[in-house]
């Protein structure tokens, strides 16, 4: 009836790798590798811009913990969203899921961050076709999101 209370078998337990606090992502980069630069650069050339935007939101690297790769997909991304003429954008937001409208309002925060000559009014138009198109909901899920782009 009585229970042996000297045991100390239940000491050997590391109750410590239970604890959250010491959890430890592993470091193998499992995340996508980017959009093909030169199958968009070819999409581009024969003015397929919205194919060669579907193809960067569709393989941007957001997992992926490679700043060089987040870099690269950015400068794509953003050299394909400043490609699409400003009348052109309405339509090409309206093709767009609402995943990859999530991914495309990433990219033009991203681009807000780092502006060049003229990208800022171009992405504000691109900023207000997709809350147009995706709601406050978009914005909200970007901000958010931990994945960055």
């Amino acid at each position: 009836m009585a229970k042996n209370t000297f045991s100390s078998a239940f000491r050997k337990i590391d109750v410590d790798q239970y604890c959250e606090d010491n959890y430890r992502e592993d470091d193998t980069d499992g995340g996508p590798t980017g959009p093909d630069e030169n199958e968009v650069n070819s999409l581009l050339q024969k003015g397929k811009n919205l194919d060669a935007l579907k193809l960067v939101l569709t393989n941007a690297p957001l997992g992926s913990k490679n700043q060089q790769t987040k870099d690269n997909a950015l400068t794509l991304t953003l050299k394909v969203l400043l490609s699409i003429k400003p009348p052109q954008i309405e339509e090409a937001v309206s093709q767009l899921s609402p995943e990859l409208l999530d991914v495309v309002m990433k990219y033009v925060y991203k681009g807000f961050e780092c502006p060049s000559e003229g990208s800022s009014g171009h992405l504000l138009l691109w900023h207000e076709k997709i809350y147009n198109q995706g709601g406050v909901g978009c914005i909200v899920r970007v901000l958010s999101d931990t994945r960055r782009a």
